[in-house]
């Protein structure tokens, strides 16, 4: 089973701007507490042993707010963003070796249980990722239309009604086949789904996509009415 996470902290969070102009978007704050540390939430409910960080803009501000933090290992990403794809391979070294969870530092959750829910669900005999959904009616803050639609033996197809929500577990052997230094999970993930081996489950609970500084207050509505 996963016992490592990959917390993607690395981005500009140029939609939420202006908070962003001089703080990383993890930091930003939600019920008085920032972003990322919503997310730590999860991987401690987990009790997943290992967790690495990545950092590209405002690097510093987050190697202060983890530095009290040992056990959280940070992967910089100095001179430019590798996007996910790239970043979780480029951390792979301080991951350690078998599939890992990854999760996204721009959302909350109703409750800390998400990775836990990943992990009683991943079967690596039929997947190499296992994506958490959410169906619209249970998002908060979110735009989109939907990402994925899921068969009744899990497996994804792209488009449908479910909304990927920053959450997985990942078998990490095919990035090693990507020529690109930069580049999306969705690379992998498309490769994965031509082997039938893509995979989703839905979340039992609420999420809240902070994108934007309007996001925030959304959030918060959602934690003090479904947490």
């Amino acid at each position: 089973m996963p016992d490592a996470v990959m917390l993607f902290a690395a981005g500009r969070g140029t939609r939420m701007a202006p908070l962003t102009d001089h703080m990383p978007k993890p930091l930003v704050r939600v019920a008085g507490r920032p972003l990322l540390d919503h997310a730590l939430d999860l991987v401690a409910a987990a009790k997943l042993p290992r967790c690495v960080v990545n950092t590209h803009y405002r690097a510093a501000q987050i190697a202060t707010h983890l530095a009290t933090r040992p056990e959280i290992r940070i992967s910089p990403e100095p001179e430019e963003r590798l996007e996910t794809g790239g970043g979780l391979r480029a951390a792979l070294p301080l991951l350690g070796p078998g599939p890992v969870f990854t999760l996204n530092s721009d959302a909350v959750w109703s409750d800390p249980g998400a990775l836990s829910q990943l992990r009683a669900a991943w079967d690596p005999s039929r997947m190499d990722a296992l994506l958490l959904l959410i169906p619209a009616e249970r998002t908060h803050g979110h735009a989109g239309t939907g990402d994925f639609t899921c068969a009744n033996d899990g497996r994804l197809t792209r488009g449908g009604p479910l909304t990927y929500t920053g959450a997985q577990i990942i078998a990490p052997d095919g990035l090693a086949e990507i020529p690109d230094r930069v580049f999306s999970l969705n690379t992998l993930w498309d490769r994965m789904a031509m082997q039938g081996r893509l995979c989703g489950l839905v979340y039992s609970g609420h999420w809240a996509d902070v994108g934007t500084p309007e996001g925030i207050a959304i959030a918060e509505t959602m934690l003090a009415t479904h947490r």
